[in-house]
């Protein structure tokens, strides 16, 4: 996993799961906590995550509304657009261009 960017923007790549789970934390958290407006999150360079990954994301989301910020995913591949449909998380995160769950491909 390699997350760069600033505070304002941060690109997310490779895999967000629980092994890289605590150093994403680390990195979303600084985000935060540093900038002011909105925090964009690109996901076009991640390959996969797993529960603690979206867990990881949740976190921020929540730590975001609580100084004032909005987190907003930009880019989220489909078959992750696919599992924040099933969770109903595409209801409570902000994401770039919304997500229409009825035009998602199905496997």
């Amino acid at each position: 996993m390699h997350i760069r960017g600033d505070h304002a923007e941060l690109v997310v790549g490779g895999r967000l799961d629980v092994r890289s789970a605590a150093d994403a934390r680390t990195a979303l958290h600084a985000a935060v906590d540093s900038g002011r407006g909105d925090l964009f999150l690109d996901l076009t360079e991640l390959d996969s995550w797993d529960a603690t990954g979206l867990g990881v994301i949740m976190g921020a989301h929540r730590r975001a509304g609580r100084t004032g910020r909005r987190l907003v995913l930009r880019g989220v591949p489909p078959q992750m657009q696919r599992l924040l449909v099933a969770t109903r998380l595409h209801r409570i995160l902000a994401i770039e261009g919304g997500i229409e769950a009825e035009s998602l491909p199905r496997v």
